[in-house]
């Protein structure tokens, strides 16, 4: 059994301007005391071909982490359209909301974004070069893909994290949300929940 289980993630602002900063509330609990933070990453795919293009648009420490219940809210500023080729910039990618214990992933959450133009001429005739001020990200918040890894949260002084990370990696299994997610849960105004 995990240590810790999020337990909600609202994607606040959604739909938005594709420049407009990135903000979820997260809510999780923490079974047992731990030694060390929790680290959450944001990450934007950039492309579908290439990972070259993905942008690490945040990454903070959450700690320190007794037994309970906690929310907070991650803002992120959006990717930097030129590290995004022209045309990856319209049409969906992917977000990734990543928690690592002492180097050990052991959830991700993975959201569909699709970017396109905020008017139906636009979309209709796309101009040659993007107009990104025109450009709106809408995250589909309400169908994350959530993959589960077993970790040790509480590794013996001198085991290594990463060796422990990689024995684990490959037997992770993706789980679905159950049939139940919408996207009105009352502790958060709103989002999927994950568990």
């Amino acid at each position: 059994m995990s240590a810790v289980s999020i337990t909600n993630v609202a994607v606040l602002d959604n739909p938005t301007a594709f420049l407009n900063p990135f903000q979820f509330e997260i809510s999780y609990e923490c079974f047992v005391p731990l030694e060390d933070d929790l680290e959450w990453k944001l990450i934007y795919v950039g492309s579908a071909e290439d990972e070259t293009y993905d942008q690490l648009l945040e990454s903070v420490l959450v700690g320190p982490v007794n037994a309970g219940n906690y929310r907070f809210v991650l803002q992120a500023d959006p990717p930097d359209p030129s590290k995004i080729r022209e045309e990856d910039i319209i049409g969906v990618t992917v977000l990734l909301l990543t928690c690592s214990y002492m180097g050990q992933e052991f959830i991700r959450v993975g959201y569909y974004v699709n970017n396109d133009y905020d008017n139906e001429q636009l979309r209709e005739e796309p101009p040659q070069r993007v107009i990104l001020d025109r450009v709106q990200r809408n995250i589909l918040a309400d169908k994350p893909r959530v993959t589960k890894f077993p970790i040790n949260f509480h590794p013996e002084a001198g085991d290594d994290a990463t060796q422990t990370e990689a024995q684990h990696q490959p037997d992770a299994q993706p789980v679905e949300p159950p049939p139940t997610v919408s996207p009105g849960i009352p502790a958060s105004g709103g989002g999927a929940s994950l568990d």
